[in-house]
């Protein structure tokens, strides 16, 4: 039985494989794994027999990788340490959030529990980190919004954004460019033809603009919408069902 505590690189590893399947189903592959690690793939069947061995994992020979209960409580509080360390170099610290991953990602291996959790007190407990994805509470649970891709909405949907994958920082600093944040409306205006850009109308801080956006930038923005519109393409992908007259 296991009693030390677990090394940087098994936090690590449970860590990706949470976020990987944390906004959407399909469970990660040796081959994701390695390559969101940046190590061989030599090195990823090596942790992860390991991580099997220690309960934290389930995983059979070419098959995709599952975290078990004692895994996702691992990787839930490494998840917890790493959004509330980059919630604190925003709002304390100046930080921006293109900045912030590569820091919490020395940071959160090397504090302790307390200090975690007075970030918190100090933070107001937070419950999104500066790029919207949800921080979970201290025993573990995680209030997931109910959100979309921007690039599967159809014309005439509305939302806001709610959340902004940290993957690229360009990308985070094109869009601090262009002022496209965190809670701004929404609106799909259209395509442009042969498969060009989706047109959005972004209205935050009084303005309204209308943006031709990429495929890179609306795979990369989740929206958050209360109801279908007419002829909604989503409409029974998990909105709240309509009131009588609505």
């Amino acid at each position: 039985m296991k009693t030390s505590a677990p090394s940087s690189s098994i936090e690590d590893y449970v860590k990706v494989i949470y976020s990987f399947t944390e906004w959407q189903d399909k469970p990660i592959t040796s081959s994701q794994l390695a390559q969101r690690l940046g190590v061989a793939n030599s090195s990823v069947s090596e942790m992860v027999r390991k991580l099997k061995d220690q309960g934290l994992v389930d995983h059979k020979p070419y098959s995709a990788i599952r975290l078990t209960a004692s895994g996702l409580q691992l990787a839930l509080a490494m998840v917890r340490r790493h959004r509330l360390i980059e919630t604190y170099l925003v709002q304390q610290l100046g930080y921006s959030w293109d900045e912030v991953h590569d820091e919490a990602e020395l940071l959160e291996h090397a504090v302790s529990d307390t200090f975690i959790e007075r970030v918190a007190a100090k933070l107001g407990n937070p419950q999104r980190d500066p790029h919207g994805d949800p921080i979970p509470t201290a025993d573990g649970q995680v209030f997931m919004p109910r959100a979309h891709l921007m690039g599967e909405l159809d014309q005439g949907h509305t939302g806001r954004i709610t959340r902004i994958s940290d993957d690229n920082p360009d990308l985070l600093r094109y869009l601090a460019a262009e002022e496209i944040d965190l809670d701004a409306e929404v609106e799909v205006v259209g395509r442009r033809p042969f498969g060009g850009a989706l047109v959005v109308r972004v209205r935050d801080s009084g303005r309204t603009r209308d943006y031709d956006l990429a495929d890179e930038i609306t795979s990369a923005l989740w929206v958050h919408s209360d109801r279908p519109h007419p002829g909604c393409l989503l409409a029974d992908a998990g909105f709240p069902p309509s009131s009588p007259g609505a």
